[in-house]
């Protein structure tokens, strides 16, 4: 990894979850044109739920209600 990304990595792990969200989903707008494959169902899926995250921002959860929901559907 070159020193250059081991610092973005460095400075976007100090930023708070919302904000790594954001600049996630920047970072993703960034690859659309090699990510928009509707070939490719998890993408199309990804792309479907992103749309409708930004939709309707109230659906988001955060980690933590993941990891509870998730864990809850594993018993």
């Amino acid at each position: 990894m070159s020193t250059v990304i081991a610092e973005v990595e460095k400075l976007a792990f100090s930023l708070s979850e919302k904000d790594r969200a954001k600049l996630a989903e920047r970072l993703l707008i960034s690859l659309r044109p090699v990510l928009d494959d509707e070939e490719d169902d998890g993408v199309a899926e990804a792309m479907r739920r992103s749309r409708e995250l930004d939709e309707n921002p109230e659906m988001a959860i955060s980690h933590e209600e993941f990891v509870k929901s998730f864990e809850e559907y594993r018993r």
